[in-house]
């Protein structure tokens, strides 16, 4: 479940879809490229009790939360078939959990724990996150809980996120291997290295802190209730000449703002009442008057516009709003989702970029013939006539250095020259030597099968 999702590479067919942007990482840990079957059934949350559903990279429509899990078993025969196929294809294939494998109230119809893993009879170890506390009583308490079956499926255990000395850990394990006769496969220790990495859950953004003030940029990005991808602004928080903000509800964006960035939403009308809820419209409004610079991205973009209209509810309930009206377009969602991977220049001739599109709709309007970028030749994106304001749908926009450059004019000749994707290619390469020192290995390969 998440709302940061990725396009993946096209199949046999050349098809494209979309899956979780965790899955598309982990994907790039293994050095291969993304397919669908790596994340057969992704939610995309739109309301607190609904979300979208998309299966094999392809929407299958709108869910209320109690209706899902009524029909979710039918999909296990989709999610077995995924995994059969990648089973083919590799050595290994590791098959990550979602939520609770003890969730015992769900475990009937579970497709993503035990019932998933007992269906395709592989073996599971169980992980305890100590940074939340209680890890003892966690992986006991599973142990207490779950069937004979479930039980026995599971065939070691580690902790995660250990901080300090760890041998004052020692008893501890030792407790849990006698009150549950799983081996113990190692503890991982805290890993700074994974603050470099896109964060999987929304949840990060709360604990995000504002730099330090003597900094040249300030930028501000509004948390909308259903933000998305907001890993598109990774590269920004490693930039030392700028103080990056996320503002959480009920805050005002703040007067000395250089620039507002408007991010993805998976809702764009729901999230752009949101916004205004907040009076974040009015913070943006006095800001683009005050002569400060805006930008939107995916549904940012969007709601710059005059007008934005969802005709069948393809994003819940049907209607149209007022955008922000500081772009002179116009959007209309509708039609198949846009999910394919892009590169292109900004402006005519600018610096080259690559990413991402995935929404639903078109936008149209004046402002439109003076477009953000180009992509294949083909324009793409809007800027209003003092060139002020800016919308376009491309993901990964500041992935590169160049890029970053041209879209924040203040960092020419001073930014940090690494491009984002090999900040995270060298973050997870210290992981794995991370993982490797401290998991045993040896029974992890026997455990697998692999030797």
């Amino acid at each position: 479940m998440s709302n940061n999702a990725a396009v993946t590479a096209p199949d046999s067919e050349g098809r494209i879809g979309e899956i979780g942007r965790a899955q598309a990482l982990q994907a790039m840990a293994c050095r291969t490229p993304p397919t669908v079957d790596m994340n057969p059934v992704l939610l995309k949350p739109q309301s607190d009790t609904g979300a979208q559903l998309v299966v094999r990279g392809q929407v299958r429509g709108n869910w209320k939360a109690r209706g899902y899990q009524d029909h979710k078993a039918a999909l296990l025969d989709v999610v077995l078939e995924s995994f059969r196929k990648l089973e083919a294809e590799a050595d290994l294939v590791i098959i990550e959990g979602a939520g609770s494998p003890a969730e015992i109230n769900l475990r009937d119809g579970d497709i993503a724990n035990m019932g998933f893993a007992l269906a395709a009879n592989v073996p599971v170890i169980l992980i305890g996150d100590i940074d939340r506390g209680h890890v003892i009583a966690a992986l006991v308490g599973a142990h207490n809980v779950l069937e004979d079956d479930d039980r026995d499926a599971i065939k070691g255990f580690m902790i995660n996120k250990f901080r300090g000395d760890p041998q004052l850990f020692d008893e501890g394990r030792k407790q849990i291997c006698a009150r549950t006769g799983w081996p113990d496969i190692g503890m991982v220790p805290w890993l700074y290295e994974s603050a470099l990495l896109p964060a999987e859950d929304a949840v990060v953004l709360q604990s995000t802190l504002s730099a330090a003030s003597d900094r040249k940029l300030r930028i501000s990005v509004p948390m909308l209730s259903r933000i998305a991808n907001f890993d598109d602004f990774d590269p920004l928080r490693h930039e030392p000449l700028i103080d990056l903000d996320f503002i959480p509800p009920g805050q005002v964006i703040p007067v000395d703002t250089d620039l507002i960035i408007i991010p993805g939403t998976k809702a764009t009308l729901a999230d752009l009442a949101f916004l205004k809820a907040q009076g974040w419209d009015i913070d943006i409004l006095s800001h683009a008057r005050r002569g400060g610079r805006v930008m939107g991205i995916c549904g940012g973009y969007q709601m710059l516009g005059r007008m934005i209209h969802d005709p069948a509810g393809s994003e819940g309930i049907a209607g149209s709003a007022n955008g922000l009206g500081l772009l002179d377009v116009e959007t209309c969602l509708e039609g198949d989702k846009t999910l394919k991977s892009v590169a292109g220049t900004l402006g005519p001739s600018g610096p080259a970029f690559t990413g991402y599109e995935i929404h639903i709709g078109k936008t149209t309007g004046a402002d439109t013939q003076n477009p953000a970028a180009f992509i294949d030749g083909q324009p793409q994106g809007a800027i209003n006539p003092d060139g002020r304001i800016s919308g376009l749908y491309v993901h990964g926009l500041f992935d590169k250095s160049e890029a970053r450059q041209a879209l924040l004019p203040e960092l020419t000749g001073q930014t940090v020259s690494v491009d984002q994707s090999q900040r995270v290619d060298e973050a997870l390469d210290r992981i794995a030597e991370a993982l490797e020192r401290h998991l045993d290995i040896a029974t992890l390969s026997k455990i697998a099968g692999l030797s």
